[in-house]
């Protein structure tokens, strides 16, 4: 009908730790949000364990989802998503992973790394399907011994000041249990969430 407003797009930002739940929250929110979905992967099989966590979430997801493989132009792959109504995409953190090794050139890479996070935020904001990200929450633990491992912490903690600032929804993934952060108040995330 004409008379008929679209719901408004949704920009949700899901984080927490490893094996949290946050993935799981992030496919049911896109089942949630169209029929048309699209899976962005930024993990590379660079070993056979990897070669078998990737198969088995691809099992996981069946063909409710079609799946992109893309570890590096994040940014451009999102704004090419004109045709579905949902994109998940499943890791952040892996993307600035891949990012950060293969551009090591001392000091110069973050600010280069910095400038594809502005990229994504401006994909994801002018997107037109739904878009959930799902990242993993680094910055909790104890300090990195190497420079790598610390300027991959601080990108990932620039990264989630950065996109929580584009999402009009944030998730964070506790012991099993999501709570939504915004929008407010702080809630156990539930079913009404993920529609």
């Amino acid at each position: 009908m004409s008379g008929e407003r679209a719901a408004p797009r949704r920009i949700a930002l899901v984080g927490g730790g490893v094996r949290s739940g946050k993935s799981a929250f992030a496919l049911a929110l896109g089942r949630s949000l169209g029929a048309r979905r699209a899976f962005i992967a930024t993990a590379e099989p660079f070993d056979d364990e990897m070669r078998a966590r990737i198969a088995a979430h691809a099992r996981e997801r069946g063909d409710e989802f079609t799946t992109i493989e893309e570890p590096v132009a994040l940014p451009e792959r999102i704004a090419a998503l004109s045709s579905v109504d949902v994109v998940v995409v499943d890791c952040l953190t892996l993307w600035l992973s891949n990012l950060l090794l293969r551009d090591e050139t001392e000091g110069r890479e973050l600010d280069r790394i910095e400038a594809r996070i502005e990229d994504l935020a401006a994909a994801v904001e002018s997107a037109t399907p739904h878009v959930v990200l799902v990242s993993n929450e680094v910055g909790m633990g104890v300090v990195p011994e190497s420079r790598l491992g610390r300027a991959f912490r601080d990108l990932a903690g620039r990264a989630h000041q950065r996109l929580n600032r584009s999402a009009s929804e944030l998730y964070v993934a506790v012991m099993g249990a999501v709570l939504r952060l915004r929008p407010g108040p702080v809630a156990l995330a539930g079913a009404e969430d993920a529609r």
